[in-house]
């Protein structure tokens, strides 16, 4: 029998070093993770950078201008990730594809009673997570959260931000519709490539969940599948393959107060249908490339790892997630907005939720669990001051 989870008193620091490091720090993504902490960092939080070159490391922190300590850890090496777990309140990863060389790092987290973010957007890696350490956290008071970036957070707190509209008692169906502007990386393109091909693996790893993880017994939580279509306010819609309601299903499975029957469903949007058909064929062909290992590597060299879109790309880029649901004679409309998805607000969001972890006030949570059912509010709030909007459009 599983032992109940420990109540880590988060408020308040523990007798390890540091509060805070960044693992892969001189990636692409982790590089401005590293920036955002040295710009925004209250003063006294402990952080560091982590990675396996020291040398690189060190010129990370020298270009940045803050004296914070480095660390040379593996992925290759468990021993190095343990210690490296030990020292630390909250590590906070960047090194994908997750469901290559994310394992590690989760397991000694997960037995360090240490707090772990990452930024995957892959279901596979997430699903064999739970199945591996949810309860191993549990024990340890270790919270696993994970897709702390634009996969998933806008979605998860855009989600728990509009059902907190509407009454608490009352069935909430909602649908949520992605517009984004932006280039990925390098390391998101090998991340997408690599779930491409593995579909089977990933339905597998979810059965198992899906067979082992209870559900709520008095309240209903369902993904809905759309359909496309025409929306007269957001143009052309069509069903969204990605981690994102998968997130919010488990936010609401977890939290009473999304109601005794809630549904989502998920939806990207665009004004085009030239660029509609363009998205449908090239999901296709990635598809089909994906599935050997010779396509695979021609795929992945169209965007090499360690590459990303420039500031001045960055900075025209945008993203708006409009959120619509009916509860009852209720009907809202939310949005969350900011500004380039992937690099610059993903960054953001993954220091923030760093620091809300060190930082605030939280409810007593352990084992993997979603941003909103560990940070909730309080994680919006710091997202709200940072320049992401959360707003109602309408309400009636």
């Amino acid at each position: 029998m599983t032992s109940p989870p420990r109540e880590p008193d988060n408020r308040e620091p523990d007798n390890r070093e540091l509060d805070i490091v960044i693992f892969g720090a001189t990636g692409f993504t982790g590089s401005l993770v590293a920036a955002y902490l040295a710009a925004h960092a209250p003063a006294g939080t402990r952080w560091a950078l982590a990675g396996r070159d020291a040398g690189r490391l060190a010129a990370l922190r020298d270009r940045l201008g803050v004296d914070v300590p480095v660390h040379t850890a593996d992925v290759t090496d468990p021993a190095t990730l343990r210690r490296l777990a030990d020292r630390t309140r909250v590590v906070a990863t960047t090194v994908g594809p997750y469901v290559r060389y994310g394992e590690p790092l989760v397991a000694a987290c997960a037995e360090a009673g240490t707090d772990y973010l990452d930024l995957t957007g892959e279901p596979e890696f997430v699903d064999r997570m739970w199945l591996g350490y949810h309860a191993t956290a549990q024990r340890s008071g270790a919270r696993l959260v994970h897709a702390c970036g634009f996969d998933s957070i806008p979605y998860d707190l855009g989600a728990q931000f509009t059902v907190e509209q509407l009454p608490a008692d009352a069935p909430i169906r909602m649908r949520g519709y992605l517009t984004a502007s932006g280039l990925p990386s390098g390391g998101t393109f090998d991340s997408a490539v690599t779930s491409l091909g593995r579909f089977r693996q990933a339905n597998a790893a979810h059965r198992e969940r899906r067979a082992a993880e209870p559900r709520p017994a008095d309240r209903k939580v369902r993904g809905i599948p759309g359909r496309p279509g025409y929306d007269r306010d957001l143009g052309w819609v069509f069903p969204l393959p990605t981690i994102d309601p998968q997130i919010v299903l488990r936010s609401a499975r977890a939290l009473d107060r999304y109601g005794p029957d809630f549904s989502y469903s998920h939806f990207g949007a665009v004004r085009n249908p030239l660029v509609l058909a363009g998205l449908g064929a090239g999901w296709a062909a990635a598809f089909t490339l994906a599935q050997t290992s010779p396509t695979r590597a021609l795929l992945l060299r169209l965007r090499p790892s360690g590459a990303g879109p420039d500031p001045q790309r960055r900075e025209k880029s945008w993203f708006a997630v409009r959120f619509v649901a009916d509860s009852g004679d209720r009907h809202v409309v939310t949005e969350v907005a900011g500004g380039d998805p992937g690099y610059d607000e993903t960054a953001k969001m993954l220091a923030e939720a760093a620091l809300c972890l060190v930082h605030d006030p939280l409810p007593a949570t352990a084992g993997q669990v979603t941003t909103a059912v560990a940070m909730g509010p309080a994680l919006r709030t710091r997202l709200e001051k940072a320049g992401i909007t959360f707003r109602v459009l309408d309400q009636r």
